[in-house]
This record gives structure tokens, C-alpha cells and sequence, in this order.
């Protein structure tokens, strides 16, 4: 039986999947004229940030061992161009 990530990754070639990710800090807050709540995450090892939005809050996962579908994506901040990886499915471990 195929797991939801094997189904995701079949379907998008771009999407990368890590397991055991090891949070450094987790920032949640709202999004301007919108009812979504933006989390951002940084996890050990890595200098991108990892986004996703969701409608209600989320627990906390700082210091917490998480699975991650993402897919890279790039963002202009000031004028420049910065990297991020955006969250499609996220389970802590």
C-alpha cells in the first residue's frame, strides 16, 4: 500500500521529502487581509526558511523531529530574491 507522500512525490517530480528534521525555531502570524496564519520554520543544518499557511494555529515545534514535503520556491524581499521552501504536508515524528 502506497503511503500519501509516495502518491505526492509520483505525481510532482519536483517535490523533495525529508525525514527527521530537527526544528530550530518555529514564527506563526497572520497574513494581511487574509484569514491565514503564515508558520515559518528553520531546521538544523539548513539557512532556507520552510513556510506554510494554515487556517488555525499550530502547535509549536521548536526543538521537535518533523517529516517534510516541499518543494523550492523563491520570494522577493527588498528587492531581492530569496530562496524558501514551501510545505506541502508536514508530521511531527
Amino acid at each position: 500500500m502506497k503511503s500519501p507522500v509516495d502518491k505526492l512525490l509520483k505525481k510532482n517530480r519536483e517535490l523533495i521529502h525529508s525525514e527527521m528534521m530537527k526544528v530550530n525555531s518555529h514564527v506563526q502570524r497572520d497574513e494581511k487581509n487574509s484569514e491565514w496564519i503564515i508558520n515559518t520554520l528553520t531546521l538544523e543544518g539548513y539557512d532556507v526558511p520552510f513556510r506554510f499557511k494554515r487556517k488555525k494555529q499550530y502547535r509549536n515545534l521548536k526543538g521537535a523531529r518533523v517529516n517534510l514535503t516541499y518543494y523550492a520556491g523563491m520570494e522577493k524581499v527588498a528587492g531581492f530574491d530569496v530562496e524558501v521552501m514551501n510545505v506541502v504536508r508536514i508530521r511531527q515524528v
